[in-house]
Formats: structure tokens, C-alpha cells, sequence
């Protein structure tokens, strides 16, 4: 693995002898960059930070897939049994390390590529990179990951609150908090889990502000996953879907509207389109029945040093966490050449262009119900198949 600029500087550029840019080397840019190598291709991953798998080391500590071992491992190279059926994040990140060095993958660490244009000959992609760098690429896959930019609200008296307010992407343990009345924004999972987390490890009171009630699933009942009930759902139709997951959830969930989370009114496929992906329960439901954490109201505001809530209840807790998700934060890179929507994510996916974008793809900027892990899977050969298709012949070969 490269730790400099000089692999991916020093070959000619010339349109027959130009490699794959790859930018992000987490799980999406390796996976795709071991399809291109396995069709003699070669891919150059250029990544921001000093190591693979950034994103990931930064997860907090309990953090653990919600997804198999088995289906979430990357082409080429199982996961260990030893990881377990759940894996946790620093097996994760062992993982995609150790994938790195078994399939000889040319990796630049400490390049951070800024903006995606034409280049000038019409034949590829120029990147302008950090350090006033420009590499010119036969094509281009972008893989910088779904939680790539914190997105914290810009709620009403936020910048005023003396509070400790943080995103979840700086939270790591409960230790901190420990005999500490917090208040955790947000429902998805990374606030489902987090306010587990902090009950466990000793907070003297967690509440939990929800906006929209979310579909809550088991991780695993009976031993069968949730995810493969979600391989298994893909290709339904949204409605039938809906109307399968309403009697499982009554039989597999308790009602906890005398909690303050009641069933959703809209069905669980239908949510999941729109881009709310269920729960998968890790404690949270056992907590919310015992009272251990207190469902509240969605954050309005912030005012004379309290949170303001939507039902008009005023809290002082000692430290706000909020799991207020990502921005895909794409604008900058490539939102001049019209391949993202209004909410800044690409119109395309894994081996597919957008329309005066060829050469350019996208991988890593779903979360589908069958698993993210598994998607870039099976987006790697796809984008690495439509590459060879579309000017194979322009690419060059990787070294040895």
C-alpha cells in the first residue's frame, strides 16, 4: 500500500495509459478497486486521511453490524469467523485493512481530491487534488462514503446554548456522561444505540427526542436476521411489502405507545423509499419499557439555556447528543456536472453514468434494507464490468 503521491504521479498520462481513479478507501472504493484488478485494470484509491477505512475509525466504540458476517464480507476475501455472527467496528476496520494488503491494492493515503472535471482532451476526468496536484484518469469512481459530512440542525438559539451540544460523530463511549442527564436527538439507529449505550454505562438520566415514530425490527428472531428478510424483499413491490412487515412487527415488537413511540402510520417499504431505514433493536425496546430511557418530543430550539421542545416542554440537560445524520457532502466535488439530485445524492449508481457524466460512477450512497456492505459488494462488479466495457482499452495495467 502507497503512503505518497508518486504511484499515482509518475506514469505517463497519456489516454492509453491512464488508471481508474478510485476516491475513498473504505469498503466501497477497496471493493471496487479489487474488481478493476481482477479484469487487469488498474485503479489508483486516493484517500483523504493516513489509513483505509477512516470512516470507520471513527464509529463509536459499541458499534457492531447489524448485518452478517457472512454477507458482509467483500469480494475475494471472507471475514474471519472469529469476528463473530455481529461484527464490531474494529474487526471491521482489522478487516478492510488486511483486505488491502491481500489483493495488493495501490493505495494513496493523504490525498484529498477537492473537485471532478472533464479533461481537457475529452477522454477522461482531470482531479485537483490537495497540494495543487491534477491527475488525469481514464475514469473515476466515487466511494467517499454515506456518512461523509455531520449534519447538525440550524435550530433557533443553537449557537447560544451553553450546553455541551455535540453530533454523534463525536461521541465514542458513555464515559463521559457518566452521571450526567443527557438528551440524545434523534431516532435512527446511531441514537437508538447510543442512548442504550449511555444507560449502560452509567448516565444518570437519557432521554430521547423523536420526531417521527420509527419502524423498530429485531436484528435477529429465531435466529433468522433481519437482513435476510431484507435480500428477500428488494425486488417487492413497496405496497405488498408494507402489508407483510404490519403483522410481523405486531408479533415481534411490543406496542410502545404508552412510551411515546407508537407505531408508525406509514408502512415500513414506504419509509425505507423515502429514506428512513428501521431500527434494528440492540436494547433500545428493554430500555424504553423500563423507563431507563424517557421518550420526549422533537428539538425546536434553544433558548436562555434550555431545549425547546415541539410540545412545548422546556429541558436542562447537562449535554445534548445529536444523531441528526450525514450529508453525502458531494456539492463541492462534482455538483457542476449535473449527476445530483436536489438533496445531493447521485442520480446514478454502481455501473450506471449520468447523462454527459461517462466514465464517472458512484458507489456507497445507499443504505438498502439487504445491507450496505453487501451492495457495494455486488456494485464493485458491476462498476468494474461497465469499465471494461466502455474503454478498457484506454486503462492502464496494473503493476507486476
Amino acid at each position: 500500500m502507497a503512503d505518497s503521491t508518486a504511484s499515482a504521479a509518475a506514469r505517463p498520462t497519456h489516454p492509453a495509459d491512464r488508471p481508474v481513479y478510485v476516491i475513498g478507501a473504505g469498503p466501497g472504493g477497496l471493493a471496487v478497486a479489487h474488481a478493476l484488478r481482477v479484469r487487469g485494470l488498474r485503479a489508483v484509491v486516493l484517500e483523504r486521511a493516513d489509513h483505509v477505512g477512516a470512516s470507520w475509525r471513527r464509529h463509536y466504540d459499541r458499534l457492531r453490524l447489524h448485518t452478517t458476517r457472512r454477507m458482509s464480507a467483500l469480494p475475494g476475501l471472507a471475514m474471519p469467523r472469529r469476528f463473530g455472527r455481529w461484527v464490531a467496528r474494529d474487526d471491521v476496520v482489522r478487516y478492510l485493512e488486511k483486505y488491502a494488503e491481500h489483493h495488493q491494492l495501490e493505495i494513496v493515503t493523504g490525498v484529498e481530491v477537492s473537485r471532478v472535471e472533464r479533461a481537457p482532451d475529452g477522454t477522461g476526468w482531470l482531479l485537483h487534488a490537495s497540494g495543487g496536484r491534477e491527475l488525469t484518469g481514464a475514469a473515476v469512481v466515487v466511494a467517499t462514503g454515506y456518512n461523509h459530512t455531520p449534519r447538525l440542525p440550524d435550530w433557533p438559539g443553537r449557537d447560544t446554548y451553553p450546553g455541551g451540544l455535540r453530533h454523534a460523530a463525536e461521541y465514542r463511549n458513555a464515559a463521559p456522561y457518566a452521571g450526567r442527564d443527557v438528551l440524545v436527538v434523534g431516532v435512527g439507529n446511531t441514537g437508538a444505540e447510543i442512548a442504550v449505550d449511555l444507560v449502560e454505562g452509567g448516565a444518570a438520566r437519557v432521554r430521547l427526542s423523536v420526531r417521527t415514530a420509527p419502524h423498530i425490527v429485531r436484528r435477529s428472531t429465531a435466529g433468522w436476521p433481519a437482513q435476510y428478510t431484507g435480500v428477500l424483499c428488494r425486488r417487492l413491490p413497496v405496497g405488498l411489502v408494507d402489508r407483510l412487515a404490519r403483522p410481523v412487527a405486531r408479533i415481534s415488537v411490543p406496542d410502545l405507545s404508552a412510551h411515546g413511540l407508537p407505531r408508525p402510520g406509514t408502512g415500513l417499504y414506504s419509509r425505507v423509499a423515502e429514506g428512513a431505514i428501521p431500527v434494528q433493536d440492540v436494547g433500545l425496546i428493554d430500555a424504553v419499557r423500563a423507563g431507563r430511557v424517557e421518550v420526549v418530543a422533537a428539538v425546536d430550539g434553544f433558548e436562555d439555556g434550555k431545549v425547546l421542545l415541539a410540545d412545548g416542554t422546556r429541558l436542562a440537560p447537562d449535554a445534548v447528543i445529536a444523531a441528526t445524520g450525514y450529508r453525502r457532502g458531494l456539492e463541492g466535488l462534482v455538483g457542476h456536472l449535473g449527476v445530483l439530485d436536489a438533496a445531493g445524492r447521485p442520480l446514478v449508481r454502481g455501473g450506471h453514468t449520468a447523462a454527459g457524466a461517462p466514465g464517472l460512477y458512484f458507489t456507497g450512497f445507499t443504505n438498502p434494507l439487504s445491507g450496505m456492505l453487501r451492495e457495494l459488494a455486488l456494485d464493485a462488479a458491476r462498476i468494474a464490468k461497465a469499465v471494461a466495457r466502455h474503454g478498457g482499452e484506454r486503462i492502464s495495467r496494473p503493476a507486476g
